[in-house]
């Protein structure tokens, strides 16, 4: 009798192993593809303990900083932690997962999202799941599951640790080729999570630049900005946090003073390319893609320069050009170059002709 219930377990656990080993794998091709799915399966795929520089935030990451021209042009190798819309409560998580399998010299966070009260951004938890739904399953992600994820405010927790639940109708994602390199979650990212944009959305330079004062930030922010930054002297942890250039209002620029101050007196640096425009080289009627929201990629080359010069000026990295463990790096740089080059003959046709982008409500 002992023997045939040892027997049963052992087929029960085999089969709770198997099912487990099915389960999983599925459970991230169907996820629904595009390119956040895409960026955080290739950050998975990135070798272990080779990136200097991991960027988190919102969609003002990927358009704006091209990784393959940063490494093309320094050896610096920086990948992107970003999703639309990424609530700040989501940064300090970012930052553990991303040590499980990395070990940044510096990480550098992008602000904008700050400005917006986090009782707006959960209520759509699209913009949470942005983020849960693109990690890999471990108890990591189901810890980043409770804290951000209400229980109060949706009525079954259970789709969110186990997003197969909600995503189970999209079966004809196992037909997709694509998919297939999502088995694991390890998928290599062409461009390194960059997103080249060669639409143009012209809009007037903001009149705001040079704007004095300070407005507080929403306070479930501040408390979440307090938090990352005692995670990342807790770590002993290098950062930089920045702001993107975009048609910002007065109100936004007093608040991201209001962030400096903070950030400032816990000893990081923080960096508002919105005070710096002519350095940039910036140009509000050609370089964006919606109206000022998110750059293009004449933009992009733009941003990525002057935070090339403000990288090499204010840290120390290794130029790891020529090393064979970044082979993935140079073809990266070699297909960038050719893309962009098409990128940019596209947006002069269309500024030429005046041909603008649709318009209509653009991410954060």
């Amino acid at each position: 009798m002992m023997k045939n219930r040892i027997k049963i377990a052992g087929q029960i656990a085999a089969f709770l192993v198997i099912f487990l080993m099915l389960l999983i794998p599925v459970s991230y091709m169907v996820r629904t593809n595009g390119e956040v799915k895409d960026r955080f399966s290739g950050f998975y795929a990135e070798k272990d303990h080779t990136l200097d520089i991991v960027m988190i935030g919102s969609s003002p990451v990927f358009p704006y900083y091209a990784a393959p021209k940063l490494w093309g042009e320094t050896g610096i190798a920086m990948y992107p932690l970003a999703s639309n819309m990424q609530r700040p409560a989501a940064m300090k998580y970012l930052v553990e997962e991303a040590e499980k399998s990395q070990s940044p010299e510096l990480y550098i966070f992008e602000m904008r999202m700050y400005t917006i009260a986090d009782e707006y951004l959960r209520s759509n938890m699209a913009y949470t799941r942005g983020v849960t739904d693109n990690m890999t399953y471990s108890l990591h992600r189901l810890r980043t599951v409770q804290a951000l994820v209400p229980e109060e405010e949706v009525e079954s927790m259970l789709p969110y640790y186990l997003d197969i639940i909600k995503y189970h109708t999209n079966w004809k994602m196992l037909a997709m080729p694509s998919e297939w390199g999502n088995m694991f979650y390890h998928k290599q990212s062409p461009y390194k999570g960059y997103t080249f944009r060669d639409e143009v959305g012209p809009q007037p330079m903001p009149d705001c630049v040079g704007e004095e004062g300070v407005l507080p930030i929403p306070e479930e922010q501040e408390e979440y900005l307090r938090e990352l930054l005692d995670t990342l002297q807790g770590m002993n942890q290098d950062a930089l946090f920045i702001v993107s250039p975009y048609g910002l209002s007065a109100e936004e620029q007093q608040m991201f003073h209001y962030m400096e101050e903070i950030v400032e007196a816990y000893g990081y640096s923080f960096l508002n390319m919105n005070d710096y425009y002519d350095e940039i080289g910036i140009v509000f009627e050609e370089d964006f893609a919606d109206y000022g929201s998110h750059t293009n990629a004449v933009g992009a080359e733009k941003c990525t320069d002057f935070l090339e010069c403000y990288l090499l000026e204010h840290y120390e990295f290794t130029d790891k050009r020529g090393d064979d463990a970044y082979a993935s790096w140079d073809q990266s740089y070699e297909d960038w170059k050719v893309e962009m080059e098409a990128a940019r003959e596209t947006i002069r046709e269309r500024i030429l002709k005046e041909e603008y982008a649709a318009v209509g409500e653009q991410e954060q």
